[in-house]
């Protein structure tokens, strides 16, 4: 997969109540295993292959920029 094509297929979905966010490179697909750092990101993989992240606790994690 080409590196503007992985940038373009990049899913997005937040989930405001659990405050997760998910992130799926190409159409998402389920994982056969994954990781969890320590600051709480699970990384999703896929017979080796990273399919996704997911984080926890996003809103205090990811620093969203406020236009005026």
């Amino acid at each position: 997969m080409a590196k503007t094509s992985l940038i373009k297929q990049t899913k997005l979905s937040y989930d405001p109540a659990a405050d997760v966010l998910y992130i799926s490179f190409g159409r998402p697909r389920p994982a056969d295993d994954s990781d969890v750092t320590d600051e709480g990101v699970v990384v999703r993989l896929r017979k080796g292959r990273i399919v996704g992240l997911t984080v926890l606790n996003a809103a205090k994690k990811v620093i969203a920029s406020k236009t005026a």
